[in-house]
């Protein structure tokens, strides 16, 4: 460790976040990258603990105290290279992940945890400052092609890593635009799109093929696929919504009532002054500009896209912004405390503390109801207007062993817009179909986490579309896991890192 005393002599300190008033004008990234100084004393915090439970948190297996140690030292290059040997894109997890690492920092179990995120942000963007991020082409080729479907974060990290073995990769995105929901799911005052398109051209760089506007199992049929390619990686993600049951869904469905990715979609268009004319999916939109300016909104669901609807509102300037959820309220609120303040005893150190979590959105103007029941959406023929709601106190057993909630205080908010973010349940059937790979009981992809093959010979999956809706990391660890399976597969041996190994060069396999 380079400061023995180090978290001692400094507390946890992030660069401060952009003015409230400021940021809701525009939408540029929330939370600046931070100075030199400023990250070498939040590295000198990590303690090189004897077991480190970063580690375990992280889902990539993040060299987490070593690449701290580089940082301390000032030597920027080595701490890149430990942090890339793992992760292969430290710009988006270092903006977008919850950062599970911190949850399970052995300092936080009584003080801030190290702030990890923050750390991995500066290396990575360092790196790109000194020139240290550059195309790293395969000396040799082995000849073999491999397709990936879906340009999410489990497709780019397995183009990634296949193309690092040698194979010739082509990636086939049904969108407009390279990034899946790293593009389009997710707003720039988040992650910034020239992010995004800075790594794809260092992809396109290092050999890898891209194609956009190109719908697997419409412009492009399996069949085609599966004659022309050695292997196929499925990475589709988890795209089809919750279904909504809800009484006047139907009838108000593109009148008022919207899903949260075809309101968000369209605003991260509008930023990159891109034509509107097909959504994330790429199907074409239907219910023309969708915009929350002067309406009354309401947010139904919890999570961070939840979260990322009611940001945009704001900054579309919205008369009022209201958000619901289902479940009641987390006993603690990490607003203002470190997790060790806060954990709730059925998530001690080392999990995920379930806290009450306030995101920058929310700290921008919001109001927030829990354990909240959508009874119906109400309008007047023409266009939604208002949505009945109640309390949820308890919990009651149907005759038919169903379990139904028990409601009072039933009344009408005022809603022009709802926006119906209750998640994703599986990956699109219709290509599943087509390539003929088995599903689980869920309808995701069925795929064992040791071999990630699918019932189809030569045809992989990895991500969403796999595991269910999760997060990024998650996505770029299947997406890198897959890659050394596909490489196995098509070589009879692999020298892919694996996750329990990161090496600090990225492997050449086949050269």
């Amino acid at each position: 460790m380079g400061k023995p005393t180090g978290f001692i002599e400094f507390g946890r300190e992030l660069p401060k976040k952009r003015d409230v008033e400021v940021r809701r004008t525009d939408y540029k990234e929330i939370e600046p990258i931070g100075n030199e100084k400023q990250s070498k004393e939040q590295a000198a915090r990590c303690m090189d603990c004897g077991i480190p439970f970063c580690h375990n948190g992280c889902p990539l297996g993040n060299i987490i105290p070593e690449f701290n140690d580089a940082v301390y030292e000032g030597n920027w290059e080595y701490a890149y290279q430990i942090l890339s040997s793992t992760n292969n894109f430290p710009e988006f997890t270092g903006r977008i992940c919850p950062a599970p690492c911190e949850a399970s920092c052995v300092l936080g179990i009584n003080k801030p945890p190290v702030a990890i995120e923050f750390i991995e942000k500066s290396i990575v963007e360092t790196a790109y400052e000194k020139g240290y991020v550059t195309p790293r082409i395969p000396s040799k080729r082995t000849g073999k092609h491999v397709a990936v479907i879906g340009s999410g974060p489990a497709g780019l990290a397995a183009a990634a890593q296949l193309n690092y073995a040698g194979h010739w990769v082509t990636v086939f995105e049904r969108a407009d635009q390279i990034g899946g929901l790293l593009r389009y799911g997710i707003p720039d005052f988040k992650l910034e799109k020239t992010v995004v398109a800075r790594r794809v051209a260092v992809m396109e760089a290092e050999g890898i093929t891209f194609k956009t506007n190109e719908h697997v199992g419409v412009t492009v049929k399996s069949e085609e696929l599966m004659r022309d390619f050695d292997a196929i990686v499925l990475a589709i993600g988890s795209t089809e919504p919750r279904s909504i049951t809800i009484p006047g869904w139907q009838s108000y469905l593109g009148k008022g009532v919207h899903p949260a990715m075809e309101f968000l979609s369209q605003q991260n268009k509008r930023v990159s002054n891109i034509e509107r004319v097909v959504d994330h999916r790429g199907e074409k939109y239907s219910n023309g500009e969708l915009l929350a300016t002067d309406k009354h909104v309401v947010v139904i669901g919890g999570g961070d896209t939840g979260s990322d609807c009611v940001g945009t509102s704001n900054r579309h300037k919205a008369a009022t912004i209201t958000q619901v959820e289902v479940m009641p309220a987390p006993k603690y609120d990490d607003k203002n405390e470190p997790f060790y303040k806060v954990r709730d005893e059925k998530t001690p150190w080392p999990l995920w503390p379930l806290t009450k979590r306030t995101s920058t959105s929310h700290e921008e103007g919001c109001e927030r109801f829990w354990a909240i029941a959508v009874q119906e959406f109400v309008g007047d023929g023409e266009k939604l207007t208002h949505l009945r709601i109640a309390d949820i106190t308890g919990e009651r057993t149907l005759e038919d062993g169903r379990k139904a909630p028990i409601t009072e205080n039933e009344r009408l908010i005022p809603c022009d817009l709802a926006l119906i973010a209750a998640g994703f349940v599986h990956p699109q059937q219709s290509l599943l179909e087509q390539f003929g790979v088995e599903t689980d009981i869920r309808k995701n992809i069925k795929a064992a986490e040791n071999s990630y093959a699918t019932s189809v010979e030569k045809v992989f999956a990895a991500g969403d579309c796999r595991r269910g809706q999760s997060l990024v990391v998650w996505a770029i660890s299947e997406g890198r896991e897959a890659a050394r399976k596909v490489d196995e597969f098509l070589m009879g041996e692999s020298l892919l890192e694996a996750k329990e190994i990161g090496m600090f060069n990225p492997a050449f396999a086949h050269a």
